[in-house]
């Protein structure tokens, strides 16, 4: 989460130095969230069949190359290649990371702690990194931000290959990759991810042309998993009360804390006028949050159960939104209380709503099932960014760009806010409600859980995946957008998504 969030408060400063378009800085964005969000399910399942271990070594290194390769970056051109090499290296990292926390435990109990504690490292990551880039654009240049991946990416490996062991064969499956699921699936995903950025940008026929594509690689990989021997992702895994309704609380939690990163990032520099130093400063209730509520989450799971922290975390998360969309004009405070709300359900959820999913699934599922909660939050969070952008871009004159903030201009980004947020909290609510409605119309029906995983691990096990993570995963870095382009998704979710 880090080396993205970081890059909310550089972009601009990219665009200078660099020469680059707003169109152009949305890619730098996007290229990140479309690589990792459309072959997460690919290497979900590749860890699955060779080693969840094996592929985090793997990505890890591919990392540091990529980060370190950012100093001989010239052009935007260049830069957009060395993100989604990064997202690559994100999508054969994260799934595992999740995977196998949650094998290495066995209990609710113990699986959420584990799981809370890869979730801090990409939560704190994504809170500290707008802070952290504000402070050092100051003294240095933006390189530095990206090229700080490498000796994290490093000690992650150390980590790993120490106090993480090789998978056991009975935790993975030898079934043939399901190579023409994961073309659909992938093409899936990158539709839901690209679509949206043209048909703000360009508009006409790229976009009706990316639209029917996507429509048609949805509608083929959901035919074709349903009738494949050996399917990339088992449907019918996917419609299990646990799993379902894990999903669409993290799509909740991921579209409303998407909607509310870019609109308070937005609305401070564009609206307000503050510098990004300043800016960083006002995000603080969140980092605040996120580092001292860990101590309560274990707690808060035992004394209301996996189901219900997970519908009222994600609850919380919304109502952080709602709180910004109705009083987030009226002056910060309103704007500090949606940060707390937004990072005391995150703080919870990112861990909870994984530890459903995973629980009903096959011990040897685990990587595709952590991948699925990824690509849920990863496809929320384009959502909700490109919502926000295609308001902006119709409601606000000459964009949010505009050097001087002029009462009017900022009345006009502070209301395409609100209509955006409004929407999004739908949304996000609507999610919630889905949830619930199908962990309670399941809860009669007992279902198959995951099998019990390995033995306990040792103390670097947790240490070292969740470093792993805070170096991954992603979170909408959005681009400033015009009236003719508005930016495309890529957190954190990061998302938070599912670790902290």
């Amino acid at each position: 989460m880090l080396d993205n969030s970081v890059l909310t408060v550089a972009l601009p400063t990219i665009g200078r130095d660099l020469a680059a378009s707003t169109a152009s800085l949305q890619w730098v964005s996007s290229a990140y969230s479309v690589a990792f969000g459309g072959l997460m399910l690919l290497f979900g399942a590749v860890a699955d069949r060779f080693g969840r271990r094996r592929t985090m070594l793997v990505g890890l290194t591919l990392l540091a190359a990529a980060s370190a390769a950012t100093v001989l970056v010239t052009s935007v051109e260049q830069l957009v290649v060395v993100r989604a090499l990064m997202g690559l290296a994100a999508a054969m990292t994260t799934p595992g990371s999740m995977a196998l926390t949650f094998r290495l435990f066995s209990g609710d109990e113990l699986r959420v702690r584990a799981l809370t504690v890869v979730s801090t490292a990409g939560l704190v990551g994504l809170a500290v990194g707008p802070t952290i880039g504000g402070f050092v654009l100051a003294v240095a240049p933006w390189q530095v931000l990206l090229v700080a991946n490498v000796p994290i990416a490093l000690v992650a490996l150390v980590g790993i290959r120490s106090g993480v062991g090789a998978d056991r064969s009975e935790d993975l499956h030898r079934h043939p990759l399901d190579l023409v699921g994961a073309a659909l699936g992938t093409a899936a995903v990158v539709g839901v991810l690209v679509t949206p950025t043209l048909a703000v940008s360009t508009g006409g026929w790229p976009a009706w042309a990316a639209a029917v594509v996507t429509v048609a690689a949805v509608a083929g990989f959901v035919v074709h998993e349903r009738s494949a021997r050996h399917p990339l992702l088992d449907l019918a895994l996917v419609a299990r009360p646990l799993v379902a309704s894990g999903l669409a609380y993290k799509a909740a939690a991921g579209l409303a804390t998407a909607g509310l990163s870019y609109a308070v990032t937005l609305q401070l520099q564009a609206a307000w006028g503050w510098p990004p130093a300043l800016a960083a400063i006002g995000t603080l209730p969140q980092v605040v949050v996120l580092l001292v509520s860990g101590r309560f989450v274990g707690p808060f799971v035992r004394r209301v159960g996996l189901e219900r922290a997970a519908w009222t975390s994600a609850t919380a998360v919304v109502l952080g939104l709602a709180v910004f969309t109705l009083g987030g004009r009226t002056g910060y405070p309103a704007v500090a209380v949606a940060l707390v709300l937004v990072a005391a359900g995150m703080r919870v959820v990112g861990a909870v709503a994984g530890a459903s999913v995973l629980s009903g699934l096959p011990a040897d599922r685990t990587s595709i099932g952590a991948a699925l909660v990824d690509t849920a939050s990863e496809l929320a969070t384009a959502v909700g960014i490109a919502v926000t952008g295609t308001v902006l871009a119709a409601f606000v004159p000459g964009g949010v760009t505009t050097a001087q903030t002029t009462a009017a201009h900022a009345a006009a980004v502070v209301g395409a806010l609100q209509v955006a947020g409004a929407a999004i909290t739908a949304v996000a609510a609507l999610l919630v409600a889905v949830g619930v409605l199908r962990a309670r119309r399941g809860a009669s029906t007992p279902e198959p859980t995951a099998t019990q995983p390995t033995p306990t691990p040792t103390a670097a096990t947790a240490t070292a995946t969740a470093t792993a993570t805070a170096t991954t995963q992603p979170i909408p870095t959005p681009a400033l957008p015009t009236s003719s382009a508005a930016p495309s998704s890529s957190v954190d979710h990061h998302q938070e998504s599912s670790r902290a």
